[in-house]
């Protein structure tokens, strides 16, 4: 009998619930300091997840969760940046009412 392979698992920075890695999304300081999405979930740096629930995001955001996460102060550029993206996961996601 084959030995059942483990999913990784890693945990929300925002609402601290855990599930698969690839159902959530990557953030990545990069080694040249850079903040980014990392979609992969392979690229080199320290790396901070997010559900991809809009209402994370939008509390990542507001509440510095990412910059502590990734040790690093936030530019305006990585921040809108992430808005953008945070964006289009409230166009993606359904309206619940």
């Amino acid at each position: 009998m084959p030995a059942t392979r483990r999913l990784p698992q890693r945990t929300c920075v925002v609402c601290r619930s855990t599930t698969a890695k690839r159902e959530l999304v990557r953030i990545v300081r990069t080694p040249a300091g850079s903040v980014e999405i990392d979609l992969t979930g392979k690229a080199n740096g320290r790396g901070a997840y997010l559900c991809n629930s809009a209402d994370c995001w939008d509390t990542a955001l507001k509440r510095d969760r990412l910059g502590a996460a990734l040790k690093v102060k936030l530019s305006a550029g990585s921040r809108e940046k992430l808005a953008e993206f945070a964006g289009r996961l409230k166009e993606i996601s359904p309206v619940s009412g």
